[in-house]
């Protein structure tokens, strides 16, 4: 079983950055495909970014391409989020999950993830 802990959250203003962690525990997280996910007040849990367990493939959702860049460092059993030009419209709780997916997996949906962190809160205003 892998549990996650995400951390980094915050208040930030317009067109600032965060970086956002996820650290794990759990021998298998390196070969786990990681995702970030985000969900604001009254909306659905939507995903933002995945990356794979071989060759760091990514997937990103097209409001944070170009602006959110996930990666992960294995031997430290952590993912990162590096969010910048945040906007208003990028407030919600982030959350990271894992699954046992396939090498090059950077799954979008958020039903194939097993194991979930509690999350973060990230507010953009000014």
């Amino acid at each position: 079983q892998v549990q996650l802990a995400e951390s980094g959250g915050g208040l930030v203003q317009p067109g600032g950055s965060l970086n956002l962690s996820c650290a794990a525990s759990g021998s298998t997280f390196s070969r786990h495909t990681v995702g970030w996910f985000r969900q604001a007040p009254g909306k659905e849990r939507e995903f933002v970014a995945a990356i794979s367990w071989v060759g760091n493939n990514t997937r990103y959702s097209d409001s944070v391409k170009g602006r959110f860049t996930i990666s992960r460092h294995n031997a430290k059993n952590t993912v990162y989020l590096q969010m910048n030009g945040l906007k208003p419209e990028d407030t919600a709780v982030y959350y990271c999950a894992s699954r046992a997916g396939g090498y090059y997996d950077t799954s979008y949906d958020k039903r194939l993830y097993r194991n979930w962190g509690q999350g973060t809160q990230v507010t953009v205003s000014s």
